[in-house]
């Protein structure tokens, strides 16, 4: 078996992998501000995730 292959070290590992489905406009939406903030679309999904979380204490 191979090494596992040493990457840049971490705090926080994106160790988890999703398959997510959107519709048109959703996914539009999501990579404008992708492309608007340059930044992945999985870190635009992330920040989503946390705003929404953070409206949640509120």
């Amino acid at each position: 078996m191979a090494a596992k292959k040493m990457g840049r070290p971490t705090d926080n590992p994106k160790d988890i992998t999703m398959k997510i489905r959107f519709d048109q406009d959703s996914f539009e939406k999501m990579k404008k501000c992708s492309e608007e903030m340059k930044i992945s679309r999985a870190e635009v999904v992330r920040r989503g995730v946390h705003k929404v979380y953070d409206d949640l204490k509120k």
